[in-house]
């Protein structure tokens, strides 16, 4: 309790007398606005389109262990702002074409930790970073909600240790959307968060369960010229987060 209101050290470099030292704060921002498209390698099968603000790799790794692992929980709004960003160009790209939905509110659905986890913790990280995200989206003049619709339908494993094919077998059919869930996502533009991307699995494993109840078609608008109500735009499913592995990024990068 004490840590959070005079917090000992830096939690991503030990710095005295500051929860969050600058020098953290500009890696953790330091990101391409809006983030960048990143792929794992193998790809997963349903995996949505990714962007990423920054590497998972020094100050931002210890930042989100932190975050996570130890309670540091006054760090939640920079990871928030981090995600806004990407939430932000993720949902802008999700649309058929330029325009797309514009207006439309961004749905922020966050990738749901066991309840296990949610206990051993004593709080859920990837919600609460997702409830800062929307705020400062919402401050920003864009309207923005959190709809925590994904819940575990079994148990899973532990992925620690396990590669990208152990995740997708672990992970197999084990998230489902909760009653009336699919309701709550024809309401806006759609866009997966979660706080890190290793192999991808867990966000092709959620992007399946949405699928399940809530296809990515959206009913086009009447009045358009020679369009109708029975027309449909594709609306890509996309996610965002705030961090992916290093390589992710250098395998978009050389990407043509």
């Amino acid at each position: 309790m004490s840590g959070l209101v005079l917090p000992a050290a830096c939690e991503g470099c030990g710095e005295p007398r500051t929860g969050l030292c600058a020098r953290c704060a500009g890696a953790l921002a330091g990101g391409a606005a809006g983030g960048v498209r990143v792929r794992p390698v193998p790809e997963p099968p349903g995996l949505p389109v990714v962007r990423a603000a920054v590497p998972y790799e020094g100050a931002v790794r210890a930042l989100l262990i932190a975050h996570k692992e130890r309670g540091a929980l006054g760090l939640a709004g920079a990871f928030g702002g981090a995600l806004a960003g990407v939430v932000e160009a993720a949902g802008a790209g999700a649309g058929a074409g330029a325009g797309a939905g514009a207006g439309r509110p961004l749905l922020l659905v966050p990738v749901p930790s066991s309840r296990r986890s949610v206990r051993a913790r004593g709080h859920d990280p990837m919600r609460r970073v997702a409830l800062a995200a929307a705020a400062r989206l919402r401050r920003a003049g864009r309207p923005a909600r959190v709809v925590p619709v994904l819940r575990q339908r079994r148990a899973v494993a532990d992925q620690a240790g396990l590669g990208a094919r152990g995740r997708r077998a672990n992970l197999a059919g084990a998230l489902e959307v909760v009653p009336g869930g699919g309701r709550l996502l024809a309401a806006g533009r759609v866009v997966l968060v979660d706080d890190l991307m290793t192999t991808g699995a867990t966000l092709a494993e959620a992007a399946r369960a949405l699928g399940a109840v809530h296809p990515p078609f959206t009913s086009g608008a009447a009045g358009r010229p020679g369009g109708d109500s029975a027309q449909h735009e594709f609306e890509q499913r996309v996610a965002a987060v705030i961090a992916s592995s290093p390589a992710s990024f250098e395998i978009n990068r050389n990407s043509p």
